[in-house]
């Protein structure tokens, strides 16, 4: 078998200020051999595919792997830049033919100006490119996707954990689904649905309520003689287009009535769900007021989910802990270039500093906040992931200093947008972890994987900003009409 192997996967926030452009994506594009060399031993999806097809003795074709530049999340694709490496895609399978078989690791919320459903233009030029060979798509679990994609491939297969631990589990079910089907033992067959329910990321945690209920579903379907998979994708809530929300996949063995039976369930499920999925969170200063009482109440460490900046500048939360007094937290990132291009052409580690930080990328950022403390570190840190999401994975902040505060309080401030969802990026930018009641990261869910087993607490927070958890704070215009609560069937 020769079997060819693509990614381009992109999660795009239309909400945020800057475009994605080919400057921004090709810095962090793999080509060739190194698609394998770069992933092999890396639980995500490449890995997955690579896995199954060593196992099955094919030929592999590595064509291109494009992701998501770090930092802060960009916006609207510009065409020239998902012509570019949609094209790429094409012109490589092209001249890699004669092929048994494609594995496309996409994602489902890219947004494309002009391009309506860019997961499902992918698959149509490829389609197009390589004739009737099989072609199974990866899907992250925020996908908006329709019909258009399962129309031209033979199956869609969606993560299920979030935190995504899944990615390489999953990829290995797509590619051992299509080795199945070249050998003659199975024949694809799938169908989808779209509940019309939209939902807050910080709301789909898959072993948590209500999501639990919709997987354990999945996994109930699964069990029946002809069914391969039943994914459900929640949807990216911060992506204004056409196909945004909920989408349910069935792909059965050459069982077209059990797949459309088993959607047309789903989506009642759903349905009925669609409260719990848009749930009312305590806002900012109301909910860092709990969190100090749970702390004095002897029930930390409790980790703030800041769910709503996706840029990595708001400074809503760390107002507040400053304003109501919080000691031991540590804040791992407030991304501010401006920040860091004063503090190393004017200080090194060892001054006492004073100046303001965030609040400039966007209206719903909020303003600047004055800290001051002592510079405890200042560079930018290698080390490597040692949580479940992305174990091992290689990450090289771009440039960081560490303030000490006093009172045990740490902020990082940071020239691009900076996670922790474990504790190395802590450990990185010399922060003890163990010594805070309070760790206040901008994440929804992902952070779960790693800080639930540390933290006794996970407090959601409804904090403004173009990821809120209250969906109605945002203006949409491409959303179809009956998309709940955000269409306007429901908000006139």
């Amino acid at each position: 078998m020769k079997i060819a192997i693509a990614e381009f996967s992109h999660e795009t926030c239309t909400f945020c200020p800057d475009r994605t452009t080919i400057e921004s994506l090709e810095p962090y594009v793999t080509r060739g051999s190194s698609v394998i060399t770069e992933n092999k031993g890396i639980p995500n999806y490449i890995n997955g595919f690579i896995n199954v097809l060593e196992a099955n003795k094919a030929e592999i074709v590595p064509v291109i792997s494009v992701g998501m530049a770090p930092g802060p999340y960009t916006s609207w694709f510009t065409p020239e830049c998902f012509e570019k490496y949609t094209s790429e895609i094409c012109t490589s399978l092209e001249k890699s033919m004669p092929l048994d078989g494609v594995l496309l690791a996409l994602h489902g919320a890219m947004a494309v100006e002009g391009i309506d459903k860019p997961e499902a233009e992918i698959a149509k030029r490829v389609r197009a490119t390589v004739g009737e060979i099989p072609i199974m798509v990866t899907l992250d679990l925020h996908a908006n996707e329709d019909h258009e994609l399962t129309d031209v491939t033979d199956g869609v297969f969606v993560i299920r954990t979030y935190p995504h631990i899944d990615s390489q589990e999953t990829a290995e079910k797509a590619a051992a689904c299509l080795v199945d089907t070249i050998k003659g033992k199975v024949k694809p067959t799938q169908a989808l649905s779209k509940p019309n329910v939209v939902s807050a990321s910080i709301f789909q945690a898959s072993e948590y309520h209500p999501m639990k209920v919709l997987y354990d579903a999945c996994r109930n379907f699964e069990k029946q003689e002809d069914v391969i998979c039943v994914s459900v994708a929640p949807g990216f809530a911060y992506a204004d287009v056409v196909d945004i929300g909920m989408s349910i996949i069935a792909v059965t063995n050459n069982n077209q009535d059990l797949a459309e039976k088993i959607v047309e369930e789903m989506k009642l499920l759903a349905w009925d769900l669609r409260y719990d999925l848009n749930q009312k969170l305590p806002k900012t200063k109301e909910g860092i007021a709990e969190v100090i009482s749970l702390i004095e109440q002897g029930k930390g460490p409790i980790t703030i989910a800041d769910g709503a900046d996706r840029t990595g500048d708001s400074t809503h939360v760390l107002k507040e802990l400053l304003a109501q007094g919080a000691k031991n937290f540590a804040l791992p990132g407030m991304s501010d270039p401006k920040a860091i291009y004063y503090l190393y052409e004017n200080h090194q580690v060892g001054d006492n500093v004073k100046l303001k930080v965030g609040g400039w990328a966007s209206e719903y950022s909020g303003n600047p906040v004055e800290v001051s403390g002592n510079i405890i570190f200042m560079g930018s840190p290698e080390y490597r992931l040692i949580g479940p999401m992305g174990k091992g994975r290689k990450m090289k902040d771009s440039r960081i200093v560490t303030l000490d505060m006093g009172d045990n309080r740490f902020l990082v401030i940071s020239e691009r947008m900076r996670g922790a969802n474990d504790s190395a990026a802590f450990t990185a930018a010399k922060i003890d972890y163990e010594k805070l009641d309070i760790i206040a990261l901008k994440s929804r869910v992902h952070h779960r994987a790693y800080w639930d087993d540390i933290a006794n607490i996970d407090f959601k927070i409804d904090a403004p900003g173009i990821g809120a958890a209250n969906l109605l704070s945002l203006e949409f215009d491409n959303v179809p009409k009956e998309a709940f609560p955000i269409g306007k069937a429901y908000k006139d």
